[in-house]
């Protein structure tokens, strides 16, 4: 079955993909030159990522720290531009190290071209990583 093609559809399948810990398949969502940014990312965790390979090497280790279970509070916002969509949302489930519970809050605008992802602008919350075990990243800092 190949990915959807429409902003609000194609996002709705990548959050199934990604409760369904399947990072390949939400990697090939994206455009090759697909950017990923994160305007509000702490000291020491990245703040840009140029093209699908550095999404796929950012997202790899997810699963293993973090096992998300619903995006509760979804809101999908369509704007002026057909390709572009606002979306609200929380992430829950646990921190698989800790078992800690996981509830982080995401604003993100997100564009579409030819059914795939061409930019991500991730505006999460940066206290939601203070917690143990969930730098997914291996960041060194």
């Amino acid at each position: 079955m190949s990915a959807p093609t429409s902003p609000t559809d194609l996002y709705h399948h990548s959050l199934h993909l990604l409760l369904d810990k399947d990072i390949d398949a939400w990697v090939a969502l994206w455009a090759e030159d697909g950017l990923m940014e994160f305007p509000f990312a702490p000291d020491g965790w990245p703040r840009r990522l140029e093209g699908k390979e550095a999404v796929a090497a950012y997202m790899r280790h997810y699963p293993d720290h973090i096992d998300l279970h619903d995006f509760p509070d979804l809101r999908i916002h369509e704007t002026t531009d057909p390709r572009t969509i606002v979306v609200e949302m929380r992430g829950v489930g646990r921190l698989v190290e800790s078992d800690a519970p996981f509830d982080m809050t995401y604003i993100a605008v997100v564009t579409v071209h030819d059914g795939h992802i061409t930019s991500y602008r991730d505006y999460w919350n940066p206290l939601g990583v203070q917690q143990p075990g969930a730098d997914f990243t291996r960041s060194s800092r």
